[in-house]
């Protein structure tokens, strides 16, 4: 059976649920906040007053998050390890039915859970900052605009509160200047983890039974780090470079087979092969037995799935502006908008072919 990240990506999904319905319910908490006695001339002093208790309230939220996202990236990583281990076992059955058992593969689960842990860590952090911030920011601006003239105190509310709904929480920012949406950070960091479980798991049993090489899938929408390496054999440990091998046969004793490798795993890995969004596939390859398949016409362009990722995006940002919306109007302009990004996914799916993921349009909210 072969492995790649993309076969732990559920797992990423649901830790990045987490914070998605963590975001959601501190963009409801302050909404709620403001929109109470929105009416009242000290309607400014009754919000500033009310700074502690919201702040209260939404480090509750954050709290609880960190406690339930800790043990979910610990049982999404030790999952993916499973998994891994299990397509080598698979893999390896055909010619090796008395494989021995599953480890366990603690350090390694550890090791990498510990790791998303702390990349993550700083993220709760910038999560109560940022709300607090919005607060204060819708409080001032909804405050000055009656003065100056501009908007009502609703209107300045909507604004301000809209810009922060529709940007989201800023999970990180790269070294590019590129700030990630909280989902979105969240869900990468884990996705490299536990697609780096399932590959080390399945590398390790393979290693075990002493196979050496294997075969790398095609995999529609490539991107061009991983281009290169489609539909070739690599040896999972060694030395770099492409050249000739002989190698027992899998299942002839004495008899040798001379394989063509175009360098080593680590290799590929290195120049970006089975990057965290990488669909790429690796699996045993038995010298004699294994036969590389024909290359296959590809449904759609790397680009094609960048613009799918970019209207997704979109998707969850009119939702949350829906929910961040303080009347009807409001609410169904933004549903309208919704409306229209799915539109222009139908269309993107019917032109290109690429398979549509509707689960990655929905913006998960607590319960």
């Amino acid at each position: 059976m072969p492995v790649s990240p993309d076969m732990a990506e559920d797992l990423a999904a649901a830790v990045a649920d987490l914070y998605e319905a963590a975001e959601s319910t501190l963009i409801e908490k302050i909404r709620r906040a403001l929109t109470e006695g929105i009416g009242s001339p000290v309607w400014e002093q009754l919000k500033l007053a009310a700074v502690g208790h919201l702040q209260t309230a939404l480090d509750e939220v954050i709290t609880a998050l960190q406690a339930d996202a800790s043990g979910a990236i610990h049982r999404a990583v030790a999952e993916a390890y499973t998994r891994g281990a299990q397509a080598a076992v698979v893999e390896l059955g055909a010619v090796a039915p008395t494989v021995a058992a599953i480890p366990a593969g603690a350090p390694v689960v550890d090791r990498l859970a510990q790791a998303v842990i702390a990349d993550t860590g700083p993220v709760h952090l910038r999560m109560l900052r940022q709300s607090m911030d919005a607060y204060r920011d819708v409080v001032a601006r909804a405050t000055a605009a009656p003065v100056l003239g501009a908007q009502t105190r609703r209107q300045a509310a909507q604004t301000a509160l809209d810009q922060f709904a529709g940007r989201g929480i800023t999970g990180f920012v790269d070294r590019s200047g590129r700030s990630w949406e909280l989902r979105s950070y969240v869900e990468m960091a884990t996705r490299s983890a536990v697609g780096r479980a399932a590959l080390e798991a399945h590398t390790d049993r393979l290693a075990a039974y002493g196979v050496d090489l294997v075969l790398v899938s095609q995999a529609p929408e490539e991107c061009k780090l991983c281009r290169p390496w489609e539909r070739t054999i690599l040896v999972r440990t060694g030395a770099p470079g492409a050249r000739d091998v002989e190698v027992e046969h899998a299942t002839e004793d004495g008899e040798t087979v001379t394989v063509r490798v175009a360098g080593s795993l680590p290799e590929a890995r290195a120049a970006g092969l089975q990057h965290p969004n990488c669909r790429h596939t690796v699996s045993a390859y038995l010298p004699g037995v294994t036969r590389i398949p024909k290359a296959q016409p590809s449904r759609g362009t790397y680009e094609d799935s960048q613009r799918q990722r970019y209207l997704e995006r979109q998707i969850r940002k009119w939702k949350r502006l829906e929910a961040a919306a303080l009347d009807d109007a409001r609410r169904a302009q933004a549903r309208a908008r919704v409306r229209a990004y799915q539109g222009r996914v139908r269309e993107l799916v019917a032109e290109t072919g690429l398979p549509r993921k509707s689960h990655r349009e929905q913006l998960t909210t607590s319960r």
